[in-house]
């Protein structure tokens, strides 16, 4: 037996980012060192006689709940048995907690046979040149203006636990473009434009009412680069669903959002566009 799973390497993160883009996932240019950031022994690597042949995360969030993405390998090493094996090395490195994936449709069915229940489809909306969707009222600000905590705080009422080494990686990366709304309450909506292979993504969307989502998501398209802009929403989030097409966007893609355990209470109603299908 020659199979061996390990940690990855931080320079190997890499890799699974060119697998991911190969598979057509438009990873973002700056991903490694903010996945590595979110937990640094996240990524393992099957190999075959020393040579990396699949790949798959799994993010440690604490003691109550994790995240498994990055599922993937060679396609001359599937239907071998070398994928379940990874599999069951980011379950064990996970065990005892609630788990959290993004399943694409080809595997829901092998994720429910592991104890995973559907919630809910994402949707992914994209657009080559997505409408001006320009909206009155104060613009958003850049969230280096604000804490950190205040951040940090807004964004833990979205996600099911701390991420706080994450999210710094996140809204400084190079290239990324973080802007919050604030009103009396304080902070009333956070997102964040990445660079990716492809054009660009949005995400976090959060927000407490639709108007402070469409004032952010407006601030951020005209930061957005030459190329395509892609949103992914979770599909109970009718107004998300709205704001996406009324910028012409239209879906590109799904996953289903599935959890082993009993799934958080996240305020989907608020939550406009998700982080990342490989961390949650």
């Amino acid at each position: 037996m020659s199979l061996g799973i390990r940690s990855m390497t931080p320079g190997e993160i890499g890799l699974a980012l060119d697998w991911a883009a190969a598979e057509g996932w438009n990873p973002g240019l700056a991903d490694a060192g903010c996945f590595h950031a979110a937990d640094p022994c996240a990524f393992l690597v099957a190999t075959w006689h020393d040579e990396p042949i699949g790949c798959i995360s799994a993010t440690d969030y604490g003691a109550a709940f994790g995240f498994i993405g990055f599922y993937l390998m060679r396609p001359e090493f599937r239907g071998k048995g070398h994928g379940m094996a990874l599999w069951r090395a980011a379950m064990a490195r996970l065990q005892d907690r609630v788990i959290g994936l993004d399943g694409v449709v080809a595997q829901q069915a092998n994720y429910r046979k592991s104890g995973f229940s559907l919630l809910h489809r994402n949707i992914r909306f994209g657009a080559a040149a997505p409408l001006n969707t320009a909206q009155p009222g104060p613009p958003p600000v850049e969230a280096s203006r604000l804490t950190f905590q205040q951040i940090a705080a807004f964004d833990r009422r979205y996600f099911p636990a701390q991420r706080e080494a994450f999210l710094r990686q996140w809204l400084t990366a190079p290239g990324h473009i973080a802007l919050a709304l604030m009103g009396a309450a304080g902070v009333q909506a956070l997102g964040v434009l990445r660079p990716c292979r492809e054009g660009s993504k949005i995400g976090p969307l959060f927000a407490e009412t639709p108007e402070a989502a469409r004032r952010v998501f407006a601030a951020l398209l005209a930061k957005a680069p030459a190329g395509p802009v892609f949103l992914d929403v979770p599909e109970p989030n009718t107004e998300a669903i709205a704001m996406a097409q009324d910028a012409g966007m239209a879906p590109a893609f799904e996953t289903a959002r599935m959890y082993a355990g009993p799934a958080p209470a996240l305020p989907l109603a608020r939550i406009y566009g998700i982080t990342s299908f490989e961390l949650g």
